[in-house]
């Protein structure tokens, strides 16, 4: 994703950060840490959070794309620095996954290379997965003696179903991207050389799409169907429903104007 231009910014050391770009509606976080594989250090972690929470506050962006810097998207948590695995370190991790799962936008992971462990975890707390075609994914905190996060977990059973769940977890033994496909783990996958095309064609979809239906769906999507008549009301009174059936109607494209409270 590094073709991508605009405002830009770092959090972390420049050993081991996350990177961000914002361009024509679509944020990319970049995991950059390439003498551990793109691995999470715990201040990576931390920073997670509140990147998100600017990302998500600015009206100019849409959809978020989350990547690996060069050919790894994230081998999973950097333990060298764990005093205590399952303490401290993964609350942090817990914090973060949640973090991008709550995003209120569209989340994307593009994923190159490796996705393990906590790139796994992050990974499935987006909304779809677009991976190249030699890429493994693997869920490996029984190969430590870690006990998953129940939240994680339970996400992740969402995603694959209970069996494919245990397996990954139980074995910790990696999968290629064909499985990961056959299994849901990924949506799509591309040619190493088409993945950045075929994300940047999406999220452009994704950009031009109404935010109110990308809102609401999203939620109800998760299960949290609470607000159902707050989302109806917006679909009343918030102008995008009544621009996409005139739009419909006079064979033009949709100039969507509804946009997410702060």
């Amino acid at each position: 994703m590094g073709h991508i231009k605009g405002a830009d910014g770092a959090a972390g050391s420049e050993s081991a950060r996350l990177r961000h770009t914002v361009a024509e509606g679509v944020a990319t976080v970049v995991i950059d840490h390439p003498a551990k594989r793109n691995a999470m250090t715990d201040a990576m972690w931390a920073a997670l959070p509140p990147l998100l929470d600017g990302l998500a506050a600015d009206p100019a962006v849409r959809a978020l794309v989350l990547t690996g810097a060069g050919d790894t998207f994230c081998a999973g948590a950097d333990i060298s620095g764990l005093g205590q695995p399952g303490g401290a370190a993964q609350e942090l991790a817990v914090r973060a996954e949640d973090a991008l799962a709550a995003f209120p936008k569209p989340t994307l992971a593009a994923v190159r290379g490796y996705c393990v462990g906590g790139g796994s975890q992050l990974a499935a707390a987006c909304d779809l997965r677009f991976a190249e075609e030699g890429a493994s994914f693997g869920v490996t905190p029984a190969k430590l003696g870690i006990v998953y996060p129940a939240s994680s977990t339970a996400r992740l059973a969402a995603l694959v179903g209970p069996a494919t769940a245990k397996f990954l977890l139980f074995s910790g033994e990696l999968i290629d991207a064909a499985r990961a496909l056959r299994t849901g783990l990924v949506d799509e996958l591309w040619p190493a050389d088409q993945l950045d095309k075929r994300v940047g064609e999406f999220t452009r979809t994704l950009v031009a799409r109404s935010q109110l239906t990308q809102a609401a769906a999203k939620e109800f999507a998760d299960g949290r169907v609470e607000q159902a008549a707050y989302w109806a009301e917006q679909a009343r009174t918030g102008g995008d429903t009544a621009e996409g059936v005139a739009a419909f109607l006079e064979r033009r494209a949709p100039r969507f104007t509804w946009t997410p409270p702060r």
